[in-house]
C-alpha cells in the first residue's frame, strides 16, 4: 500500500516549504535559486545519525537483506565524507543507504524542488528510448532515439551508477522501471556524477539510422503537454488523469477498464458495474498494468469481492487481469486476489515487486534538510509457493517496435479470445484462495 517515489512534480517549492514546517517546526534554510537546503558538516552528519538510528528502529525489519554491519560501514564511509560533498550527492548518498535495505517501499523521496529536465524515457532490453518531449523542444527530432551517453559517460556506466538508487532486493524489472524515472531529475543525475550541474543536461542519442546528437537542456517546469513517440497511443495509454476508466472495445463485447489509481475507488467502481450491468459485456479487463499502489482493501471492497459474486463474469474465459512490472503495492495484491477468489486469467508481465516482501511504508522526517524518509512497517507473504514472483498465465513482453507503432499486444490478444475459449487459469502452487494480507482489513470487506 505505497506509491513510488515522485519524480517530477508541480509543487511549488514555497509551499513544500511551508508544509515542512507544519511537519518539522522549523524551515531549513534554502538557497535562494533552487530551495535547497544550505547546511553546515555537523547539521548534515546530525541528519545522516538519525537516519542511521532510526530507520532501524522502525523499519520492521531492516536487516533482512543487508547485514547490520554493512549497513554500518556504508553510514560511516558518507559520514567520512560529508565535509566534501555538495547537498545532491549528500542526497543520493542517503538514498542510496535506504535502498540497500531492499525493499520497493523504503527510499527517501525526491524534493519537489529538485530541478528536472523535460524529456521522457523508457527501458527495453538494454536500450534507454526517448519516448516523450517537450513540443518544440530540441531534443524532439530525436524521439525515439537509443540515449548512448549522459553528460561524459557512457550510458552503460550511467546506468550502473542508477541502479544503486533503487530497491536492492526487488526484481531486476522494477530496478529498471526506477532507474529510468530517474533520468529527468538533476539533482539525482548530478549527485551521481553525470552531470557537472543540476542546472543543465547534456543526453548523447542516436537514431536507429546511425544519426547521433548531443541535446543540452536546462531545468525547468514539468511540460503542461508531451510530445509522444507513439501517434496513436494505445487505450491503455489513453486517460491517465482517470482512477478507474471504463469503456466498451472489441463491438461493446469487452468492458476494458485501466486501473491508474485508487483515489475514489467506491465511486469509479459503482460506474464500472452500472455500465457492466447495461452493456452485459462477453468479458470484463482489469488493468493494473500503470498502476502504481493504494489500498488494497478498498480493492477488495469495491473491485475484488463484487467481482467474484457475479455468476456472469467470473467464470472461465470471462474475466482477465493484465499486470506488468510497473503493478506495484496493492497491485500486486489485488491481482493475486482476483487469481485467488476468482476464476481470472492473468495476462502481461511477471510484477516487479516481489509477492512476499515489505510494505505499509510510513515517513520520518530529517531535522535539518527536512528531507522526507520512508520505511515499511509489516511484512506481507502472498505466496508459498517455490518462487517469489507473480507471473501471468499468459506471458506477453512488451517490445519496442509494438511500444512504438503504438501497439498494445497484451490488450490484443485478450481481444482476439473467442468467447467460448473457456480459458482456464494456470496450476498455481502455493497461492491459497484466502485473500492474503486481508488480515489488516477491518469491517466488511
Amino acid at each position: 500500500m505505497g506509491l513510488l517515489p515522485p519524480v517530477r512534480t508541480s509543487c511549488n517549492a514555497v509551499a513544500l516549504l511551508l508544509a515542512l514546517a507544519t511537519i518539522t517546526g522549523q524551515v531549513p534554510a534554502q538557497d535562494a535559486a533552487h530551495g535547497m537546503p544550505v547546511l553546515g558538516t555537523e547539521q548534515w552528519r546530525a541528519d545522516l545519525r538519525f537516519l542511521a538510528t532510526e530507520l532501524p528502529k522502525r523499519h520492521v525489519n531492516a536487516f533482512a537483506h543487508i547485514t547490520r554491519e554493512a549497513f554500518d560501514r556504508e553510514v560511516a564511509k558518507l559520514d567520512s565524507q560529508l565535509g566534501t560533498l555538495d547537498p545532491d550527492a549528500i542526497f543520493v548518498g542517503m538514498d542510496r543507504i535506504e535502498n540497500l535495505i531492499g525493499d520497493g517501499h523504503t527510499y527517501i523521496r525526491i524534493p519537489a524542488y529538485a530541478p528536472a529536465f523535460p524529456l521522457r524515457f523508457e527501458r527495453f532490453g538494454d536500450d534507454y528510448r526517448l519516448v516523450g518531449v517537450e513540443p518544440g523542444s530540441s531534443a524532439e527530432a530525436m524521439l525515439g532515439a537509443r540515449l548512448v551517453r549522459l553528460g561524459d559517460t557512457p550510458v552503460g556506466d550511467a546506468h550502473t551508477r542508477l541502479l544503486t538508487l533503487t530497491p536492492a532486493n526487488e526484481t531486476q524489472a522494477l530496478r529498471e522501471i526506477r532507474a529510468a524515472r530517474l533520468l529527468d531529475n538533476g539533482m539525482v543525475l548530478h549527485g551521481l556524477g553525470l552531470l557537472k550541474s543540476h542546472d543543465v543536461a547534456r543526453y548523447t542519442l542516436r537514431a536507429d539510422n546511425g544519426e547521433t546528437r548531443e541535446i543540452s537542456l536546462p531545468a525547468g517546469p514539468a511540460p503542461t503537454t508531451w510530445r509522444s513517440v507513439v501517434q496513436s497511443l494505445p487505450l491503455s495509454e489513453q486517460h491517465p488523469e482517470d482512477n478507474l476508466r471504463c469503456d466498451e472495445v472489441a463491438e461493446g463485447r469487452t468492458v476494458y477498464c485501466n486501473f491508474h489509481s485508487y483515489k475514489d475507488l467506491q465511486a469509479s467502481s459503482a460506474r464500472l458495474f452500472d455500465l457492466v450491468g447495461r452493456t452485459h459485456p462477453d468479458r470484463l479487463v482489469i488493468d493494473f498494468r500503470n498502476n502504481d499502489g493504494g489500498d488494497f482493501c478498498d480493492g477488495l471492497k469495491y473491485l475484488v469481492k463484487p467481482i467474484q459474486a457475479r455468476g456472469d463474469i467470473n467464470r472461465d474465459g470471462h474475466l482477465f487481469v493484465l499486470i506488468g512490472p510497473r503493478s506495484f503495492s496493492a497491485a500486486l495484491s489485488n491481482a493475486v486476489h482476483f487469481r485467488q477468489l476468482t476464476r481470472a486469467i492473468l495476462v502481461g508481465e511477471p510484477i516487479g515487486e516481489l509477492p512476499n516482501s515489505y510494505q505499509e511504508a510510513k515517513d520520518m522526517v530529517l531535522p535539518n534538510s527536512a528531507w522526507v524518509a520512508r520505511y515499511s512497517t509489516h511484512y506481507y507473504q502472498f505466496t508459498n509457493g517455490p518462487e517469489n514472483l507473480i507471473r501471468p498465465d499468459k506471458e506477453i513482453v512488451r517490445t519496442w517496435p509494438d511500444y512504438r507503432a503504438g501497439k498494445d499486444a497484451v490488450l490484443d490478444w485478450v481481444l482476439g479470445v473467442p468467447a467460448d475459449a473457456n480459458l482456464k487459469p494456470r496450476d498455481w502452487p502455493g497461492l491459497g484462495t484466502e485473500p492474503a494480507g486481508s488480515e489488516i482489513c477491518h469491517g466488511d470487506f
